[in-house]
């Protein structure tokens, strides 16, 4: 595919996107009864699931004891791309970026001084990949880490941009993620204003860094207004269903 097909004469991306649009979101919580927190998020075609266990004694001699230890396991479904081959390859050193900046995003959010001398311990489950993996494993770890009732700061909300053919795009999908274009990963607590993690893969012309990095901003802003929704949603379903098991 050539660089001019991402992007039509009419502004429309692949998928039929405008260049600051966000993909689908669809959005469940509480889907595990074993965990203490569960989510399952979708981002466009991005299946992830997340279950949260703790706070809960620390099993490790190297536990602190005057906050919690958050730990994060990641892990693709062998079905979760066709490309079995390339994915093998390079999953060992995707896993270990993304388990890093979930484990760094959530220590610096957590109230992890409420928590002494025990773990939080976080699993991300992909059950299908395309694209801005990073960033939808971040945002349904917030919703797990909700579900589950652990205090935090604020929100963790995160969105992937690039720039194609000197056109900031938001939330790239997996042929998007390939058209060799800057791949600049935010997330933020929306609601505080702090920038937890800014990565990129190459570099971005430094004309165009700042549209690219306040796209990012706005896509995760996005991102909140849907989450926090949600959690409105999920919050006020849980009380219904307690005051009628209360009524019975």
């Amino acid at each position: 595919m050539s660089k001019l097909s991402y992007i039509s004469p009419d502004g429309l991306r692949v998928d039929g996107r405008r260049s600051n649009e966000i993909r689908r979101l669809n959005i469940k919580m509480g889907v595990s009864n074993r965990a203490d927190g569960s989510a399952y998020y979708e981002q466009g075609n991005t299946k992830i699931l997340v279950t949260v266990y703790g706070p809960r004694e620390s099993v490790n001699s190297k536990s602190l004891y005057d906050r919690a230890v958050v730990k994060c396991e990641f892990s693709m479904s062998s079905f979760s791309t066709t490309e079995r081959k390339q994915r093998q390859k390079g999953t060992d050193r995707q896993a270990t970026e993304i388990q890093n900046l979930i484990k760094q995003a959530f220590e610096s959010t957590v109230h992890v001084q409420l928590y002494p001398r025990s773990q939080i311990d976080i699993f991300v489950q992909v059950l299908q990949s395309d694209g801005g993996l990073k960033s939808a494993s971040i945002n349904a770890c917030t919703l797990a880490l909700i579900d589950a009732g652990i205090s935090m700061k604020d929100f963790v909300c995160a969105c992937n941009t690039s720039c194609i053919d000197g056109i900031p795009v938001l939330d790239l999908n997996n042929i998007e993620e390939r058209s060799g274009g800057p791949d600049l990963l935010l997330s933020i607590n929306p609601q505080l204003g702090g920038v937890i993690s800014l990565n990129m893969d190459s570099k971005v012309q430094q004309d165009l860094f700042e549209s690219v990095l306040d796209l990012g901003v706005k896509g995760c802003q996005k991102i909140f207004t849907i989450l926090s929704d949600q959690v409105k949603r999920y919050s006020t379903e849980l009380m219904s269903n307690q005051q009628q098991l209360q009524q019975s």
